[in-house]
């Protein structure tokens, strides 16, 4: 990605270790806990709401991260309890102990209705978010044996990392004002990296809980699902990046992933330049000859994949043909059973045009 931008990182200590909170401003206390993945951890937040806690994301269904909570519920919440636990999306290291937590401390849980019913329908573990769905999907975009021998072998990641969810829940909505701890924060709704995700702004204490929409360092992954084939998730990203540029400039963001930073304007113009830059190299690559998604993920990423990150190489890919053929960049070609992608236009205007830049 360029160096054009770089983050500016404005909480001095160090991150928390698993089942410590760090006091930041405004009664919100930075969380981290483990993830057993290349990305290894997620940030969760606790908002100081005077008589209890309002928590902002879960963390996965493993036994680190229930440690971490039980070692929280002994000093923090046992001072005062866990009243709301907020999701901002259905991912797994989000929403994982969210029925856990809720239950056992009588919380409730707020979440936008697109993530919750969302959730509820994998959790549940049927068509067309089960293995054998995610695996036809793969291979109509060119994966072959060897790939979906290593995808079969997952299983349900999300099953596993999410059991279950609560059966009830309260909605929120894009533009709500929520008195959480004691500010109101906007939701700032999203598409494309999940269905509705839940950002939250407090004009007050110029602090964005960012969820998975705007990180410091890495993208947000921004995948194609078997429920929704022909769909363009990066068209909806990228149209979602336009509700956080009217921020202000010194605004401060709390992102799942990374360290707390400032520089949304220069962040939101960079993943438009990253993504540029993506679709250009699709389009060249499709104009020499058609191309599956599975073999993009070459043109795409120069690093070796575990196969968990294979997963979403492969909704990238797709992410990206799809955004750029509902631009009439590219039109889809039917190689015996596997969608091929054949350039129309292969400048850099269509390319920018499709990140939503000038030319």
């Amino acid at each position: 990605m360029s160096d054009a931008y770089a983050p500016h990182y404005w909480v001095d200590a160090a991150a928390p270790q698993p089942g410590l909170a760090l006091a930041l401003d405004a009664g919100v206390h930075w969380l981290r806990m483990p993830m057993p993945l290349a990305l290894d951890h997620i940030n969760l937040w606790l908002l100081d709401d005077g008589e209890g806690w309002t928590a902002v994301d879960c963390g996965l269904a493993t036994d680190g991260t229930r440690a971490a909570w039980t070692q929280l519920a002994s000093t923090l919440l046992h001072e005062r309890p866990l009243r709301r636990v907020l999701c901002t999306h259905m991912h797994p290291d989000h929403v994982g102990l969210a029925d856990w937590l809720c239950t056992r401390h009588g919380a409730e849980l707020l979440m936008t209705q697109g993530e919750y019913l969302s959730a509820r329908l994998a959790t549940a573990g049927m068509a067309p978010t089960d293995p054998d769905s995610w695996l036809a999907h793969y291979r109509v975009h060119g994966a072959g044996d060897e790939d979906l021998a290593q995808l079969s072998g997952r299983g349900n990641f999300y099953t596993r990392m999410v059991p279950s969810m609560p059966t009830r829940y309260r909605r929120i909505v894009h533009g709500q004002t929520l008195r959480l701890g004691r500010a109101d924060w906007q939701v700032i709704g999203g598409g494309g990296h999940s269905p509705e995700h839940a950002a939250l702004w407090c004009a007050q204490h110029g602090l964005l809980i960012s969820g998975d929409m705007l990180l410091p360092r890495i993208s947000t992954n921004v995948s194609v699902f078997p429920i929704e084939p022909d769909a363009d998730p990066l068209g909806r990203y990228l149209e979602s990046l336009t509700r956080f540029e009217p921020l202000p400039a010194d605004a401060r963001v709390l992102p799942s992933h990374g360290l707390p930073f400032a520089g949304v304007h220069g962040r939101v113009r960079q993943l438009r330049e990253h993504h540029a830059d993506r679709l250009g190299a699709v389009l060249q690559a499709c104009a020499t000859q058609p191309r599956s998604a599975r073999e993009l993920i070459s043109v795409l990423f120069r690093r070796e994949l575990d196969v968990h990150q294979l997963s979403f190489a492969l909704g990238e890919a797709i992410a990206h043909a799809h955004r750029l053929w509902h631009c009439d960049a590219l039109e889809r070609v039917d190689d015996g059973g596997v969608w091929r992608w054949r350039t129309r236009d292969a400048s850099t205007a269509a390319a920018r045009a499709a990140a939503g830049l000038d030319g």
